[in-house]
C-alpha cells in the first residue's frame, strides 16, 4: 500500500463586517479563506514585579500563536503612539485607531509565591470598549509556554467565537538517519513544535500513534515482537503494555473511540485484513467487516456512531462509512485517483483525506456524504493527517523526493491558504493532535 496523508477543510475568512469595524462589534466570521488578517496591537506585557524576561517571552508566544493562524497580524511596536506603562493605564482609543489597530491586548505579569501570574484585557478599538472581562491566570515558571498559549486561546475564542487550540500537544514519530535505514521513536511536543520529549527509544519500529480523547494515553503500532502489534502507553510515565492478540494474526492502525473505552483497528489473518473493535483493556474482539479486501485506517465520528475507513474492495483505495457496530459500508469517494487515511473532523461535518492522482499527493476534505470535495495541498508526498481540537487546522507529514529527502510536519488551515512548517527539530511523521489540556 502506498503512503498517504491528509488535511482538512471548512473555510476561514474575515467577514465583511470586520473591514468596517466601526459599525459593529469586534468579531471574525470564519466562513472563507482569509485574505487580509486583522491588525491588532500587543504591547509587551508590563512587568508588575519579579517577572523579568518572562513578560517579554510570554508576549512573544501569544503573538506567534495569533499570527500563525493567518487570521491576525500584529502591528509593530514602533508604530504605537500610546505607551502602556502599567496594566491600569487608561486606553486612548484614538491613538490605536490612528494606526488602524482593530484590537488591543494589554497585559501584566508578576511573580507571586513561586508562580507567574498574568492578567490581560482585550479591547475593541473602534467600539472604544473592552471585549469581555479581564482575566487572570497563574502557573509555575516552568509552564510559561502553556500560560501564554492559554492567554492566546482566550483571545482567539473571544474574537472568533470558536474554541482555541494553542494549549494542546501532538504525539508523532521522530525520524533520524537515511531513508533506507530510518530510525523511529515516539515523541510528544507542544502544538507549535516546542518542548519535544521522547517516549520510546529507536530500538524498534513504531508507527501511527493516536491520542486518547483525554490526551493521557496513546495507541500505536510496534514491531517489538517481530510482527505488528498494538501497544497502549501512558503518556505521563511512558509505561506501556501490548494489547491482547489473537494467535496467528497481526494488528495495526488503531484508534480510540470518542468515549476512550474501546478501540477500532485492523487485524490481518491468513492474508485478509478486516476491521475489529474491542475494549481498550481487552475483551472479546468484535469483527466489523468481512470482505476479501484490505480494510484499514478507521476513524470514529465524534458521536461514536459511525466509522470512516479506507478499503480496496472496489479495486482501488477508496473511502467508506459504516455503522460503528458493523454492517454494509457505503462508499463516499468517487473522484479520480485513490483515496486513503480518512479522519473525521471534531465538528462532525467534514472528513479529511489524502488523495493520490497523477503522480502527486493531495490533502483534501469532503462532506460526510462525499460531496463538496476540496483539495488543500499538493506535493510529492503528503500524509498522516490529524485535526486540531477545534477542527480548523490540520497537521500532516510532508516528505521531499530523493535519497536525502526527509519527512517534516506541516500544518494547513481549512481554507488551504495558511500552509506552515511546524518547527520541530529533525525528521518527523505520523502526527496525532491531542485535545486541549486541562
Amino acid at each position: 500500500m502506498f503512503r498517504f496523508a491528509l488535511a482538512a477543510v471548512a473555510a476561514l475568512m474575515i467577514g465583511p463586517g470586520l473591514a468596517q469595524a466601526q459599525q459593529g462589534p469586534l468579531h471574525i466570521e470564519i466562513d472563507e479563506g482569509v485574505v487580509e488578517p486583522m491588525p491588532y496591537a500587543l504591547p509587551v506585557f508590563v512587568d508588575e514585579g519579579g517577572a523579568g524576561s518572562a513578560a517579554a517571552e510570554l508576549t512573544k508566544i501569544v503573538a506567534a500563536d495569533l499570527d500563525n493562524t493567518g487570521l491576525f497580524r500584529r502591528i509593530k511596536d514602533s508604530a504605537y503612539i500610546q505607551k502602556i506603562g502599567s496594566f491600569g493605564t487608561p486606553v486612548s482609543y484614538a491613538d490605536w485607531q490612528a494606526i488602524n489597530a482593530q484590537a488591543l491586548i494589554v497585559g501584566g505579569v508578576s511573580s507571586q509565591g513561586g508562580k507567574l501570574v498574568v492578567k490581560f484585557r482585550l479591547h475593541d478599538v473602534y467600539a472604544g470598549q473592552e471585549l469581555g472581562q479581564g482575566q487572570q491566570l497563574a502557573a509555575s515558571a516552568a509552564n510559561l509556554r502553556r500560560l501564554a498559549h492559554k492567554v492566546a486561546d482566550v483571545i482567539y475564542s473571544r474574537i472568533t467565537g470558536e474554541g482555541g487550540y494553542f494549549d494542546s500537544r501532538v504525539v508523532f514519530v521522530s525520524e533520524a538517519g537515511p531513508k533506507n535505514a530510518r530510525q523511529k521513536r515516539l515523541a510528544i511536543m507542544d502544538y507549535d513544535g516546542a518542548n519535544v520529549k521522547y517516549l520510546t527509544d529507536s530500538s524498534t519500529i513504531v508507527l501511527a500513534p493516536r491520542f486518547s480523547p483525554t490526551g493521557d494515553r496513546v495507541l500505536y503500532t510496534t514491531f517489538e515482537t517481530g510482527f505488528p502489534r498494538i501497544k497502549l502507553m501512558n503518556v505521563g510515565n511512558a509505561s506501556g503494555q501490548l494489547l491482547p492478540e489473537t494467535p496467528g494474526t497481526m494488528t495495526f492502525s488503531p484508534r480510540f473511540a470518542p468515549n476512550g473505552q474501546s478501540i477500532v483497528y485492523s487485524l490481518e489473518q491468513n492474508g485478509n485484513t478486516d476491521l475489529y473493535k474491542s475494549g481498550v483493556n481487552g475483551g472479546a474482539p468484535q469483527r466489523l467487516t468481512n470482505s476479501p479486501s484490505i480494510e484499514t485506517a478507521p476513524s470514529f465520528s465524534p458521536d461514536g456512531s459511525r466509522i470512516v475507513f479506507e478499503s480496496d474492495r472496489s479495486g482501488g483505495q477508496q473511502i467508506y462509512i459504516m455503522s460503528a457496530s458493523g454492517g454494509e459500508p457505503v462508499r463516499i469517494s468517487y473522484g479520480d485517483g485513490r483515496y486513503g487515511t480518512p479522519v473525521w473532523s471534531p465538528r462532525g461535518d467534514l472528513i479529511a483525506f489524502t488523495k493520490q492522482s497523477g503522480g502527486r499527493f493531495f490533502i483534501g476534505v469532503m462532506r460526510t456524504d462525499g460531496s463538496e470535495e476540496r483539495l488543500l495541498t499538493a506535493s510529492y508526498l503528503d500524509e498522516g493527517p490529524t485535526w486540531s481540537p477545534n477542527g480548523r487546522v490540520i497537521m500532516f507529514t510532508r516528505e521531499a523526493p530523493g535519497a536525502g529527502g526527509g519527512a517534516q510536519l506541516y500544518s494547513v488551515d481549512v481554507s488551504g491558504r495558511n500552509l506552515r512548517k511546524v518547527g520541530n527539530p529533525g525528521g518527523a511523521s505520523d502526527p496525532s493532535w491531542g485535545p486541549l489540556l486541562p
